[in-house]
This record gives structure tokens, C-alpha cells and sequence, in this order.
């Protein structure tokens, strides 16, 4: 993979950033934009044990995808003070994933404002993302393929980025939104995965305080090298054949998928990975 390092500002105005980032479609970290958020000192793995240790959270780990999981089905739960608990006492692959700010810790809405990046942000959706040392997320793009912007608290998270342009390269799950799952992106096996060598992406570690824009559809692969956390917000995509997509995928791949599921199980999570291959070496000629 030929990875380049992500551009670092300190901060930007919305009317510059617009221009220089999203109109290109270039990610990008702003260190410096959110120290007057209460959030910036509060926010830390023994603040939200304090405001919601009682409650319960969907927990995910790195196991392959089982044709009985649920789309986005958590692989078990536990109260958030046991939670954090646990990643501060050991390494864990457990990962809490799109956990939304506003249903369930109302309190903690005070503790952010609403960044102006010159783009309307869905202010339903503020997802909070937890992990323990070396647990990582898969190669995946969003469902809604949206512009998202990642603030990050405690700790250091390794990311790795690529546009849609890289399809080809990425061993693409179909009818998916993953890449294949057995893929170590942060040490990838080029005997076995070839067509990654092709691939141009970007990467970086985000550190507390800091903000990554990840454009519209990009893949990301999230590998947390200490335990901590994120929130995500979000807008929708500009770019006309993405926003269909985004429909897309929202009103039928996913349900066609647990469809089949259900119609072939196995078989049809199999199938799919074998694709994933076959699909890949075809489009690049490789035997």
C-alpha cells in the first residue's frame, strides 16, 4: 500500500476549509478546533464512567461476520462502568460502535457545540466509538457513504484511508460494506493480498483533541493503540451518484443481504468472500 501522511493544520475557518477540503474531497486533521468544548478537559474514560456507568452498551469484537449476526447485531453487552473497567485494566477486543450521544447520555450534549464547517450536519446522529489497546475496526465505508468528521479523546488511534477510487485493490466484500475481514491493514500480507500494493491511501494517529474530516465514502480502518474514544458527526454526501448510492445501500443492499442470509447462511457469507478474491484478481489480471 502506498500510504502518505494526512495534511495537520492547527485550525481553519469554515469558508477556507470548504474551499480547501471538502470542495477536493481531501482529508485532513485539525489539531486546534475544539479546546473551548467542555469536552476538551472533561472527556475521558473515567468521566463517562461517572455520567453513564449504569448503562448498558453494544459490544463488538474481530470475529468474522456469521451469517446468524444481525446487520451491525452487537456480540454481547455490558454496563459501561464494567466496560471501562475493563479497558483500563487490560487489553480487550471488545469495541463500543455507533453509540449515539443524544438518546442515551442527554447530559453529555452540553459538553460539545456544533462545529460550522460549512456543511449542514445531521444533529440526530452524534455516535461515540470506544476500544481497548490494539483493537481495530475492519476496512469499511459508512453505510450512507456521508462527510465525517472523528474527534477523538484519550489515548492514540492509528487510521488508515481510502477513497472510492481504490475499489479495486481493497478485496471488496460484495453486497457489503467491508473489505475482506482476514486483511491486517496495519501489516498487510502482500503474498496473499497482491492487489494491495496497488492501493494509495492515507494514514495518521489521531491524539486527544484532534479532528480528522474523512470525505465522502471514504474507506477507514481504526486501530486503537491505547484504550480510548471518539465522536463522530456527520453530513450527508453532495456528490449525486454517491448520495444514490447512499440510498442504495440504506433501502435495499442491506436487506437483500439478510435476506440471503437467511435464504443460503453460510454458504452466503462464504460466497461473498470468495468473490471478494476472484472479483479483485479478475479486474487486476492476477492468477
Amino acid at each position: 500500500m502506498q500510504l502518505k501522511e494526512i495534511e495537520r493544520i492547527q485550525t481553519i475557518t469554515s469558508k477556507d476549509f470548504y474551499k480547501k477540503y471538502f470542495k477536493t474531497q481531501t482529508p485532513v486533521v485539525i489539531e486546534n478546533f475544539i479546546e473551548d468544548w467542555p469536552a476538551f478537559t472533561k472527556w475521558n474514560l473515567d468521566y463517562m464512567a461517572e455520567v453513564a456507568g449504569d448503562k448498558e452498551v453494544p459490544l463488538y469484537d474481530d470475529r468474522p461476520v456469521h451469517h446468524k449476526d444481525g446487520f451491525n447485531e452487537p456480540h454481547a453487552t455490558m454496563k459501561m462502568s464494567e466496560y471501562i473497567a475493563l479497558l483500563k485494566r487490560e487489553p480487550t477486543k471488545y469495541r463500543i460502535f455507533l453509540w449515539n450521544v443524544l438518546k442515551e447520555v442527554p447530559t453529555l450534549q452540553k459538553d460539545y457545540k456544533w462545529p460550522d464547517f460549512g456543511l449542514k450536519l445531521m444533529k440526530g446522529l452524534p455516535m461515540l466509538f470506544f476500544g481497548g489497546t490494539d483493537s481495530y475496526t475492519f476496512m469499511h465505508h459508512d453505510i450512507d457513504l456521508a462527510n465525517i468528521f472523528h474527534f477523538h479523546f484519550q489515548g492514540k488511534k492509528e487510521v488508515i484511508l481510502f477513497d472510492q477510487k481504490q475499489n479495486d485493490y481493497l478485496y471488496k466484500v460484495p453486497h457489503s460494506l467491508i473489505s475482506r475481514e482476514d486483511i491486517d491493514f496495519s501489516k498487510p500480507d502482500y503474498k496473499k493480498w497482491p492487489a494491495l500494493k496497488k492501493a494509495n491511501g492515507f494514514k495518521t494517529h489521531l491524539n486527544h483533541g484532534e479532528v480528522l474530516y474523512m470525505p465522502e465514502g471514504y474507506w477507514h480502518y481504526m486501530k486503537y493503540k491505547t484504550p480510548g474514544f471518539s465522536m463522530s458527526l456527520r453530513a450527508v454526501p453532495r456528490n449525486p451518484l454517491r448520495l444514490g448510492r447512499a440510498v442504495y445501500n440504506v433501502f435495499f443492499m442491506r436487506h437483500f443481504d439478510n435476506l440471503m442470509r437467511r435464504l443460503k447462511g453460510q454458504q452466503w457469507i462464504d460466497w461473498k468472500n470468495e468473490q471478494a478474491v476472484i472479483r479483485t484478481n479478475e479486474k487486476l489480471g492476477i492468477k
